[in-house]
């Protein structure tokens, strides 16, 4: 007489079926997070104008422009930027020479340094510093508005101070708008990765305490 136990199929473990599902179930996750926190990184770092980048490089333009136009009297905002002779005769003050330097480094040098790279650090840097520029703008308008010592009266702003402190304001609103996007979308990647860690989390407390269906 045959012995045909050892013919007989082996019935697989539950148990073991189980923990093999949630393992590849949580190697699954663990890919998928990766990838969610390689886009949260994309979108933290870098930002997408749009068609603000026009309005943006218009801008730029103009305060390129201002530089060669009067700044006050005969001096130009080069030569304000230098603080030159000429500068120095039409008693050029303070609150004009800080403008034109964060015009420069700011509305024309990281504004297209961010329109060319698309990062967020450079747009943010921009932002703070043509957000610096057209408070001083606004004040170098009224400075030259107003007397100076011994009652001095001088020429009164020109139009190329005019465009600049109207392209800083113009930049400082745009920029501020690209930034606060691109913050509003990173903020939205986060949450969705916190929400796929949550259901993963959940996922093995229930297999854990043995609730899985």
């Amino acid at each position: 007489m045959s012995d045909r136990h050892g013919d007989e199929p082996t019935t697989p473990d539950p148990n073991e079926e189980t923990m093999k599902s949630t393992e590849q179930g949580s190697q699954e996750f663990e890919q998928f997070r990766g990838d969610l926190e390689a886009v949260e990184r994309k979108i933290a770092g870098e930002i997408d104008p749009g068609v603000r980048a026009l309005v943006v490089a218009g801008a730029v333009f103009v305060l390129l422009l201002s530089l060669v136009l009067p700044h006050a009297g005969a001096a130009r905002g080069f030569d304000v930027l230098l603080y030159d002779a000429v500068a120095q005769d039409e008693h050029i003050g303070l609150p004009s020479r800080v403008f034109e330097w964060f015009v420069v480094v700011f509305g024309i040098g990281f504004s297209l340094a961010a329109l060319t790279t698309r990062r967020w650090v450079l747009a943010w840097i921009a932002t703070a510093g043509t957000a610096i520029a057209s408070v001083f703008g606004v004040f170098s308008i009224w400075h030259r508005q107003t007397p100076g010592l011994g009652n001095y009266e001088g020429s009164g702003p020109g139009i190329g101070l005019v465009l600049a402190a109207i392209a800083a304001i113009v930049l400082t609103f745009h920029w501020i708008r690209v930034v606060w996007s691109r913050t509003v979308v990173h903020l939205e990647a986060e949450e969705r990765r916190r929400q796929a860690a949550a259901a993963a989390e959940q996922q093995d407390r229930r297999w854990l305490t043995g609730d899985e269906e």
